[in-house]
């Protein structure tokens, strides 16, 4: 397990190896996603390989979490390793640092009943639950920063721009 100065140490490296060349931070990542049986997905990025599929009670076969388990897992994760990353940069110290994540939807939109109706979030709650012999003020200062760059929280806050390419093979 990595102690907090390796990760200090981490961090603030890749913090200055993108601010002296901006292009080390400007890339496109790639994953990918691939229906393999009914509603079971494969997921592969780089060495990595998901799976992911729907409820039996949805026509899945259970094979996998659901593609919103694992949106609000990463969501969630993203912050957790955040707080922990600017813990380090700024010396809080913070441990069990755990990150409940609570999303409200209606059904209906998804299933097209009611076209109005957003098939996505309405609302994210997330609950931040850690331990520190800080003061307040300096945890704050962490969890406030570390939001403010989390990746996830800013993709999650903000409208994107998406651009769908159809590839048709006959």
């Amino acid at each position: 397990m990595a102690d907090l100065k390796t990760i200090k140490t981490s961090f603030e490296r890749q913090a200055e190896a993108v601010n002296l060349r901006p292009s080390l931070g400007q890339r496109t990542v790639v994953s990918k996603a691939r229906i393999v049986d009914g509603l079971k997905c494969e997921i592969e990025e780089g060495p990595w390989k998901l799976t992911a599929d729907m409820a039996k009670g949805s026509g899945g076969e259970d094979a996998g979490p659901t593609p919103g388990v694992l949106g609000r897992a990463a969501f969630g994760a993203c912050l957790a390793i955040g707080y922990v990353l600017w813990a380090s940069k700024y010396e809080v110290p913070m441990s069990n640092i755990e990150v409940e994540v609570h999303t409200d939807v209606d059904e209906r939109g998804r299933f097209g009943s009611h076209d109005q109706l957003p098939s996505g979030y309405h609302r994210v709650r997330y609950i931040v639950r850690l331990e520190s012999t800080a003061p307040e003020a300096d945890v704050m200062k962490v969890l406030d920063m570390a939001d403010r760059h989390s990746p996830y929280f800013d993709n999650w806050a903000r409208a994107l721009d998406l651009e769908r390419k159809v590839e048709i093979v006959r």
